[in-house]
C-alpha cells in the first residue's frame, strides 16, 4: 500500500494535562501549538503537532501486562541537538532509563510523570547504517555519551527548545500476540517488515527506513487492552502523502472489515491489539 509518509502525532489520556504539558515543556522543549485547557497539542517552531494531551478525570495509571504504549520517539534533526537536549535533561535532572547506540541511531530514554515511555533520538547518516547479507542489522549497544557531548566543541548555547524539523520518528507499541500484529500492519497497512528481534519483537516501516512501528509481546503474550479511562496511549496518527493515498488505504481497511469511522479529517481504525490509529494526510504548515 503505497503512500505512507510516516508517524504523525501521538495522542495521550492523562489525569492532568496542564501538569503532563508543563514536563514536556520544561524538560524537552515542546511549545503549544494548540488545543484547550483539557487538550493540550504540544509541537515545535513550525507549529507541527507532535504530542496531544487530553484531560481524562480521575485517570488510573495503565496496569501491568496490557497493551498500549512501549515508546514513542522524538527523532531530532541531527545529533547535536540530540547533545543538546540530553544536557538540558541533565540539566533538570530528570531521570533517565538508558542511552543506546543502535548503529543506526542513537538514543535516550526516559518516562513522563505518567510513565511513558520517552526516546530522543538522532539518525545516523543512510549510507551509514550496517547491513548483513542485505539486510539491516541494528543493535543495542552504550551510547558514547562523552562523544555524543563532544559535537558541540565545549560551546553551551541558550537552551531554546527541540528544534523545527523535530518530529515523531517511530512509535513502539506493546502488543498480545506477535503474528496478529505483523499481519495488520504489514499485509493491511502496508508497512514492510525490517526485522525481527528474536521471538518477541519485530520492526515495520516504509521506504527503507529502519522503523516507524516497533511491536513487542514484553508486556506478556496475550495481553489484554487497558481500561478506556486508564492513562497511557489514546491514539497515534499514520499520515499519508496526499488524499488518493489515503482513499486507497481506507478502502483496503474497509474490504478487510478493520476501518473505523470518519472524523476530524480522520479514518479511524484499531489494531488487534484494540490499540486506535487514526489515518490522517501529512501535516504542513500553512
Amino acid at each position: 500500500m503505497a503512500g505512507i509518509t510516516g508517524i504523525g502525532m501521538v495522542a495521550l489520556r492523562s489525569a492532568d494535562a496542564i501538569r503532563l504539558a508543563r514536563f514536556y515543556q520544561e524538560r524537552l522543549g515542546l511549545r503549544v501549538v494548540g488545543g484547550s485547557a483539557n487538550l493540550i497539542d504540544l509541537g515545535v517552531d513550525d507549529g507541527a503537532p507532535l504530542l496531544r494531551i487530553k484531560t481524562v478525570a480521575g485517570a488510573s495509571p495503565r496496569p501491568p501486562h496490557t497493551s498500549g504504549l512501549y515508546h514513542f520517539a522524538l527523532l531530532l534533526p541531527d545529533r547535536t541537538h540530540l547533545a543538546r537536549a540530553f544536557l538540558r535533561l541533565v540539566e533538570t535532572n530528570t531521570p533517565l532509563q538508558g542511552a543506546s547506540d543502535h548503529l543506526v541511531s542513537e538514543a535516550i530514554y526516559l518516562a513522563d510523570p505518567d510513565g511513558n515511555g520517552i526516546e530522543i533520538y538522532a539518525d545516523r547518516p543512510r549510507d551509514r547504517w550496517p547491513s548483513r547479507n542485505g539486510k539491516l542489522t541494528m543493535a543495542t549497544e552504550p551510547l558514547d555519551l562523552r562523544d555524543l557531548v563532544g559535537t558541540l566543541g565545549g560551546v553551551r548555547e541558550p537552551w531554546t527548545g527541540l528544534p523545527a524539523g523535530s518530529r515523531i520518528g517511530h512509535i513502539h507499541l506493546h502488543v498480545a500476540l506477535l503474528r496478529d500484529a505483523e499481519r495488520f500492519y504489514c499485509e493491511r497497512l502496508g508497512f514492510d517488515l525490517v526485522m525481527r528481534y528474536g521471538p518477541s519483537a519485530l520492526f515495520v516501516s516504509v521506504d527503507g527506513y529502519h522503523h516507524h512501528v516497533g511491536l513487542n509481546t514484553w508486556a506478556g503474550v496475550g495481553a489484554s487492552p487497558p481500561p478506556p479511562d486508564a492513562s497511557g496511549l489514546h491514539y497515534y496518527t499514520i499520515e499519508y502523502a496526499n488524499e488518493q493515498a489515503l482513499r486507497e488505504a481506507v478502502v483496503a481497511l474497509r474490504n478487510a472489515g478493520v476501518a473505523g469511522t470518519d472524523g476530524d479529517a480522520r479514518v479511524w481504525t484499531q489494531d488487534p491489539s484494540e490499540i486506535r490509529i487514526a489515518l490522517s494526510l501529512r501535516w504542513r504548515s500553512s
